[in-house]
């Protein structure tokens, strides 16, 4: 994307990585620079072409893998934005996984076993929608969650949590120092644009299927989810993997913001084709006259 189609940088969105957090200075509406609605789309519809060219780079080199996290309250827009994304990507070079409660096998191994089973190979872009993240956040709200999980360390323990936070900066820095990049997008939505989000759902027929009491129940813990994050981010946004605080009540915005940051990162790894070798190169009349020949 050129100067003159885009008036942010990816650097606009990351988070601080020396615990200086705070999520009374994250917003959740676009920056007043930001292109509206209409260009955002059509830009965005660009950044994907670039992506596309860019994944298939990545998928013939097969040195590095992209895994891409996003974590966010219900209705911020995960799934549309992971559509929208991505969704013109050719589906043989990424994987999407979606985690929820985990089941009794998961439950028997540690807290990132079944994510780490999930990692996307090299060549490839993995988008995690949810993920060991959530034993920081819907867990730390809700800890009677952790009953189930037969710890070692009891879970009232004063460094329990300050455990959980090393264990995932430790992970993520392993899986960059073996050349998975780590993109971790938190998608701010207000209570407001929540509120408005699941009404919405709730007045259109099409859209009744996505809406849960349970939403509501999880509603009311607003300030518990945003105490959580706040204390997730400011312990695991690293210089090796930072979170970025994406603006949320603008679905357009985020999209594009999500997408230009996803392209500036494979910009970044200068990714090329395969070049032949010299021996390769003198086959290759050979295997065409075998060709001609058939």
């Amino acid at each position: 994307m050129s100067a003159s189609d885009c008036t942010f940088s990816a650097k606009d969105f990351r988070a601080p990585v020396d615990g200086s957090f705070r999520i009374a200075q994250a917003r959740s509406k676009p920056p007043k620079n930001a292109p509206n609605d209409k260009r955002c789309e059509k830009q965005l519809g660009k950044v994907v072409k670039q992506l596309d060219e860019q994944q298939r780079r990545l998928y013939a080199q097969d040195n590095h893998a992209v895994l891409c996290i996003f974590q966010a309250m219900d209705a911020a827009g995960k799934d549309s934005t992971i559509r929208a994304v991505l969704g013109g990507l050719n589906p043989a070079g990424f994987q999407v996984y979606s985690f929820k409660a985990p089941s009794p096998e998961e439950l028997d191994h540690d807290f990132l076993w079944r994510t780490a089973c999930r990692l996307p190979e090299r060549g490839r872009i993995g988008v995690f929608n949810r993920s060991y993240y959530e034993e920081v956040l819907v867990v730390r709200v809700h800890p009677e969650f952790l009953n189930s999980q037969r710890l070692t360390e009891p879970a009232r323990s004063k460094n329990f949590w300050r455990h959980r936070y090393e264990s995932i900066c430790t992970h993520e820095q392993h899986l960059v120092r073996n050349g998975t990049l780590v993109l971790k997008f938190w998608l701010n939505v207000s209570k407001e644009e929540q509120r408005q989000r699941f009404l919405s759902r709730l007045q259109t027929p099409a859209k009744n299927w996505k809406f849960s009491a349970a939403d509501l129940d999880e509603r009311e813990h607003w300030k518990d989810y945003m105490r959580a994050y706040q204390q997730c981010i400011k312990a695991t946004s690293t210089p090796w993997a930072p979170w970025h605080i994406i603006p949320a009540d603008n679905k357009p915005f985020m999209r594009l913001a999500i997408a230009h940051i996803l392209q500036q990162t494979l910009a970044g790894l200068k990714l090329e084709y395969p070049t032949l070798d010299a021996k390769q190169r003198a086959e290759l009349p050979v295997m065409m006259q075998r060709l001609a020949d058939d």
